[in-house]
């Protein structure tokens, strides 16, 4: 079956005039190609596509690489890399700007000093963006294993247990359900420390009355989940309540709002304006959401500074919160497809204030 995903990026490189590109970030490389491993590089002409690794990779890729030539390299890398551009006669050579070394491109610089380097301008990346069938159904998988994994914590968790606890339980639960690792450092914090939007498991004892923030997710076969659900331990103060309330009302309003054609930066504002509008504006300083597919942070960029139009096939977060320093914080966030006409939540988990006794 024809790579689909691989000519589609040959044709990019046709449009922007540069004869051949050199690809090695893992996701950009392993999108094109499907393979499943790290540590190679791709070279893709119009005409050509050279898979390049080494001997711990060559069985494998040989395996499930679609529509490349497959290479091991046995020396310099620099050197097999200059090689190949030579026989393949580029002249441009297209190169990922946000990931190339500068050692790397110095390197090459120096070993080619006939090719011209052309930033890709993330291109690939932008690719991306457009789900296919399969990538959505993946995506579907590992966001299933993080909805069942909060139904298990809500029986886990009680007062008197660690953050670090309920880390390593939830890590379990997941890996236990086909999961093979988690999306990022799973973000389990408690009480006042619930204030801090990317606040890591730590020894802090979960007490009776503190919030308690579970951001997390999970790579089902190479894609990534990311899901936050707040909860209370015991029984909710009328101000943990009132933040809580304010949360959901803006996380609810984006998903109205979700459909092609919107700009992200568009989207951002319907939230923080609900934000701003009861006097938390401040409160709320990280951007509305992001793209997540192969990586956990990839384009689009839902923010303030956002430019990007949402287009059907895309998957972005809604994750509004407020966060107040000496007190504690809230974020929900969903993970949500765009469609034709608006999106589909596919983050099922129950977004009501649960109070655990």
């Amino acid at each position: 079956m024809k790579n689909k995903r691989l000519e589609k990026f040959k044709e990019t490189l046709k449009s922007m005039g540069i004869d051949g590109a050199l690809v090695y970030n893992d996701a950009n490389r392993n999108y094109l190609s499907y393979f499943t491993g790290n540590e190679s590089y791709a070279i893709i002409t119009y005409e050509n596509a050279l898979f390049i690794t080494d001997s711990r990779y060559t069985e494998q890729a040989k395996m499930q690489v679609e529509d490349f030539e497959v290479k091991e390299y046995r020396t310099d890398i620099y050197s097999f890399i200059k090689d190949a551009v030579a026989s393949l006669r580029i002249k441009k050579l297209g190169f990922e700007e946000n990931y190339m070394t500068y050692n790397m491109y110095d390197k090459l610089r120096s070993l080619m000093p006939e090719v011209e380097f052309v930033p890709l301008n993330r291109v690939i990346e932008k690719q991306r963006q457009i789900k296919d069938e399969n990538e959505i159904e993946n995506i579907r998988s590992a966001a299933k294993i993080a909805d069942d994994a909060f139904l298990h914590m809500l029986k886990f968790i009680k007062a008197g247990m660690s953050e670090y606890d309920v880390g390593i339980e939830l890590e379990f639960f997941m890996r236990k359900e086909g999961a093979s690792a988690l999306s990022f450092p799973s973000i389990v914090a408690s009480g006042k420390r619930s204030s801090l939007p990317h606040g890591t498991a730590t020894q802090k004892i979960i007490n009776a009355g503190d919030f308690l923030t579970l951001d997390y997710g999970c790579i089902y076969n190479g894609y990534c989940s990311d899901m936050t659900r707040t909860i209370v331990i015991g029984k909710a103060s009328q101000k943990q309540k009132e933040i809580y309330d304010i949360v959901l009302h803006a996380n609810e309003e984006v998903l109205k709002d979700v459909k092609p054609g919107i700009l992200t930066s568009d989207l951002d504002k319907v939230a923080r304006d609900i934000i701003g509008d009861h006097g938390y504006g401040k409160n709320f300083g990280h951007g509305l959401g992001h793209g997540v597919g192969m990586e956990i942070h990839e384009l689009p960029r839902v923010s303030k500074t956002g430019n990007e139009t949402l287009r059907a096939g895309m998957v972005i977060t809604d994750e509004p919160g407020i966060y107040l320093p000496d007190f504690g914080g809230v974020r929900i966030e969903d993970l949500v497809l765009v469609t034709e006409d608006g999106c589909d939540v596919i983050s099922k988990s129950d977004k009501k204030l649960i109070e655990l006794d």
